[in-house]
């Protein structure tokens, strides 16, 4: 499914902070067996909380299957509130009726950005160039949305045996400069027919730590998939398999990693370390296009597994601090996260 498909949840209004106040660790030390809530088979991860007068409470999370999978399309019918005031005992569930409980547009806070680096040394480019590019190209147009928006970007980058991570196309919202960056590759583009596999995987994991670090100075959050394709092994000896590794699960926890390999040079087990999200392999230059699209629904599916989930408290203005637990259920599975909100303020006319 493409990406634009799924940003149908997230439709583009502004949002309003005003006296905002923001938590940042997610937890709570309150009780919660009281609930008895399912097995907790997914894994909610809290990104931010934050309050907005009159009474909106916000919580921006990541939703990922037991097995790390990300778990993408979720909708308002998927979650259920439960607060804790001082009063209470235990949890009570807040209904629809009093909370107004809507996934709301994550576009101004977030910020995707992927990075394509493709392995353009010489067995790549006398041998199945043409295969490569247009695998590239179904991945941009199933990746990027239809409509450009700035929380979605993707970049593209190369690599021979030369100690450079080359940039073809910077972070852009443009499907078509990216189309035209793909075009543009000719044959004659390297200088060096080797393979700094390694160098180019601890170039790509320090650009897509910076491009967070950005973010977050622009007070947006931020996640971004690196995906690298090559046909062979490292062969520049560069820098070592070990250092790569390292490179890859020192990485920010909102930066994923897929791989891509080619042919019967490639070294699997390798690239599976490397593509700690997910790797494909194609046994020739045919099922290329077949793999970068399998990979393109795991960088959508990324993508679309952070939610603002927003709802109107009904708790008012000296009630102090309150716990609030989610609960998510998807299908046979269940998780939930929980936090707190100071309600200092809160009064009525939440919409």
């Amino acid at each position: 499914m493409k990406l634009h498909a799924l940003l149908a949840l997230f439709v583009l209004t502004s949002l309003s902070y005003s006296c905002s106040s923001r938590d940042d660790d997610g937890n709570s030390t309150t009780d919660i067996d009281c609930l008895n809530l399912g097995t907790q088979e997914l894994d909610i991860t809290i990104q931010e909380s934050f309050t907005t007068l009159p009474s909106k409470v916000s919580v921006f999370f990541k939703v990922n299957g037991s097995d790390g999978s990300p778990v993408a399309g979720l909708t308002p019918s998927n979650f259920t509130i439960f607060e804790q005031g001082r009063n209470d005992d235990c949890y009570n569930e807040i209904s629809n009726s009093e909370a107004s409980g809507a996934i709301s547009p994550n576009a101004q806070i977030f910020s995707n950005n992927t990075l394509l680096v493709l392995d353009l040394s010489n067995s790549v480019l006398s041998t199945s160039l043409q295969e490569l590019k247009q695998a590239s190209s179904s991945f941009i147009s199933n990746v990027m949305p239809a409509i450009p928006t700035d929380s979605f970007k993707m970049a593209i980058y190369w690599f021979d045996g030369e100690d450079v991570l080359h940039e073809l196309q910077p972070l852009t919202t443009s499907a078509t400069m990216l189309q035209e960056a793909i075009d543009g590759i000719t044959e004659d583009i390297s200088n060096d027919p080797s393979t700094d596999l390694y160098g180019a995987v601890i170039k790509a994991a320090e650009i897509a730590d910076d491009i967070i670090d950005v973010s977050e100075n622009e007070e947006l959050f931020a996640a971004a998939s690196v995906v690298i394709f090559t046909d062979g092994t490292d062969q520049a000896a560069r820098y070592t398999e070990q250092e790569a590794v390292d490179a890859v699960s020192d990485a920010d926890d909102d930066v994923s990693f897929f791989t891509i390999g080619l042919g019967s040079e490639i070294d699997e087990g390798i690239l599976s370390k490397i593509g700690q999200t997910e790797s494909v392999f194609a046994s020739n230059a045919a099922e290329l296009e077949s793999v970068f699209n399998d990979i393109s629904n795991g960088v959508a599916a990324q993508a679309n597994s952070f939610y603002l989930f927003e709802y109107c408290s009904p708790k008012r203005d000296g009630s102090g601090m309150n716990n609030l637990v989610i609960q998510v259920i998807n299908g046979n599975q269940d998780g939930l996260v929980q936090t707190s909100f100071d309600a200092t303020g809160f009064t009525s006319g939440c919409e």
